[in-house]
């Protein structure tokens, strides 16, 4: 599920908690977390409710001014159904500290060696982590169409790619590009995988 930065934000700092979609059929599960930009938020509940019936206390809870803004930025599809998810934080994104823990052991190197030509092998534009690795160290906070460009790639599946190697905490995001995390310079510095 994707929430807008106010609205992670709000869930971070307790201001807010619900959020509210059209979809054709429910979307997310209680129980189940997800990254957003300010931590990591679990979904606590979903229930299908009448968009009439939203109050404006629900709507500010929900990041909007009140209940007739909301209604106007939901799906413009009437005929499906409103969602009231509820939200809770769970805590910081364990990326962050993953991304920072430049420490790593040859056993660290070797499982991260393993992880990458994996990604290579399954990837059906041939091999791009080191490629991908080596052009964000040297073109930091490049716009992705930029970067995608640079290597004959696609914007969205390129970005898509990085954030592979954000999951392994090899790289950071900004508002634009990317650059390497410190794991991921020291990763590069030691591997010895082409």
């Amino acid at each position: 599920m994707l929430l807008p930065m106010k609205v992670a934000r709000g869930v971070a700092d307790g201001s807010m908690d619900l959020a509210f979609r059209r979809w054709k059929r429910q979307d997310v599960q209680p129980g189940r977390t997800f990254k957003t930009v300010a931590g990591v938020v679990r979904v606590e509940e979903v229930s299908v409710v009448d968009a009439d019936a939203i109050t404006d206390e629900e709507a500010v809870r929900a990041g909007h001014p009140d209940a007739d803004r909301l209604r106007a930025r939901l799906a413009p599809d009437a005929s499906l159904a409103t969602y009231r998810v509820r939200l809770s934080w769970v805590g910081e994104d364990p990326r962050i500290a993953l991304r920072e823990d430049a420490d790593l052991t040859d056993d660290d190197v070797a499982a991260l060696d393993a992880r990458l030509a994996r990604l290579d092998r399954a990837s059906s534009h041939g091999p791009w982590t080191r490629q991908t690795l080596e052009l964000i160290g040297r073109r930091p906070r490049v716009r992705a169409p930029d970067l995608a460009a640079e290597v004959g790639r696609e914007r969205d599946p390129f970005k898509i790619d990085v954030r592979k190697l954000k999951n392994l905490g090899l790289t950071r995001s900004y508002d634009v590009g990317y650059d390497l995390s410190p794991r991921g310079v020291e990763y590069l510095r030691r591997t010895s995988r082409g």
